[in-house]
């Protein structure tokens, strides 16, 4: 296949794998470069909303999540102090109303079966130990350089794909070099076996506790047989990375007596090892490509999880890429554009609904009872709806 037809993509995570998945279902041959030298399961666990298991279910790999997946009925939110339900958003019916369902996933689950999937693409080839470098983008495609266990590779195609995540070096190289910006909060994560958490807490239910400061969120993954749990803080910490070891001893002094329900504290005491990641994100981007090159994912709109959008918007990105670039096959600088011009109005949404969601989370004393009295107010279904511009999202046909 000639190069016209190659797509070269950078990163093999969620929104790297789906693009190669895509891209390889319309034709082209695909190079996936992965700077780690094996792909792990790291990472916790991941909502998938109706608008992102329906592009994976589309693509075929529906099939490989559902043994790891479980479907909850619904999004409690709970008063952190008293443990008192402030509403209930229904998601049971999700499959019904949006035409695909609402799925909780382990994010090392997720990645697998996309690795899976994409290993039976004959036209996708994965070189792990691969880091992208620089590109430069002609008349004709692009070329990409990366270092490797080989030394420096140098590939010409179609397109680059930029999926390399929050602190993408192919954003600078468009022309972005402000680095994302700490946004005051840390992430503590931790998995628990199902059978020793209450049986309130194994329900396929996903439970938001709101707290001064502090909010906590918990629900089932790998089918069922093992509880995530996220807390998010406000902090000062702010070193890089996904995996910095925490300790429990750190944590409980955010969960005071008197200041949180006792379930919520015995729920926090139960994990021994924790680890945690400072939250970042960036300004809205201008333009989401160059030339041949486009970035997605966190390299294009890295956003705050408030919203539970970050893998659903990697998602969406993939595949209205891909889409671009197979109905423009002889101008890939304007497949990029296309696709630059139809996600930067939805994702600079999804990117500032999810900072107002965490600003909403860590109210206190007044502000808190009025936020509360306006969720009871509106109800579970009336919530929901709220979310349906969101959730209902297809991929564009034309």
């Amino acid at each position: 296949m000639t190069a016209s037809r190659s797509v070269i993509v950078a990163g093999a995570g969620i929104g790297g794998l789906t693009a190669a998945l895509a891209l390889a279902r319309s034709g082209f041959r695909v190079t996936v470069l992965e700077q780690a030298e094996r792909l792990s399961e790291t990472g916790a666990g991941i909502q998938l909303s109706p608008n992102a298991t329906r592009c994976l279910i589309e693509l075929g790999v529906g099939e490989r999540l559902r043994p790891h997946v479980t479907a909850p009925m619904a999004l409690r939110i709970l008063v952190g102090q008293s443990g008192r339900e402030i509403v209930r958003m229904p998601l049971a019916g999700a499959t019904e109303r949006y035409g695909a369902p609402y799925w909780i996933i382990h994010r090392g689950d997720l990645q697998g079966a996309l690795v899976a999937a994409v290993a039976q693409e004959r036209n996708v080839s994965l070189k792990l130990g691969m880091c992208v470098e620089d590109f430069a983008t002609h008349s004709h495609g692009v070329t990409v350089s990366a270092n490797g266990p080989g030394g420096v590779w140098h590939e010409r195609g179609y397109a680059l794909i930029a999926a390399d995540g929050l602190w993408s070096e192919s954003r600078a190289r468009i022309g972005f070099k402000e680095p994302p910006r700490f946004a005051g909060r840390t992430a503590w994560r931790a998995l628990i076996p199902a059978s020793e958490v209450p049986a309130q807490w194994r329900e396929p239910m996903i439970h938001l506790w709101l707290g001064s400061d502090t909010h906590l969120v918990h629900y089932p993954v790998k089918a069922g047989a093992v509880i995530n749990v996220v807390v998010i803080t406000t902090d000062d910490w702010n070193a890089p990375g996904w995996s910095a070891p925490a300790s429990r001893i750190d944590l409980l002094p955010r969960f005071p007596a008197g200041g949180w329900a006792p379930q919520a504290r015995v729920l926090i005491r139960e994990p021994e090892t924790w680890l945690k990641w400072a939250l970042y994100d960036c300004m809205p981007l201008s333009n989401f490509s160059y030339g041949a090159a486009a970035l997605i994912g966190d390299a294009a709109h890295p956003m705050l999880p408030f919203l539970a959008q970050g893998a659903a918007m990697a998602i969406e990105d993939a595949v209205v890429a891909a889409r671009c670039l197979a109905r423009m096959p002889d101008d890939a600088g304007r497949a990029m554009q296309t696709y630059s011009a139809l996600r930067r109005r939805r994702t600079r949404k999804v990117q500032r609904l999810a900072a107002k969601n965490g600003k909403r989370y860590h109210l206190s004393a007044v502000r808190a009872m009025l936020r509360n009295t306006a969720m009871r107010a509106m109800g579970g279904a009336g919530l929901l709806r709220h979310y349906d511009w969101l959730y209902d999202w297809r991929p564009p046909t034309a």
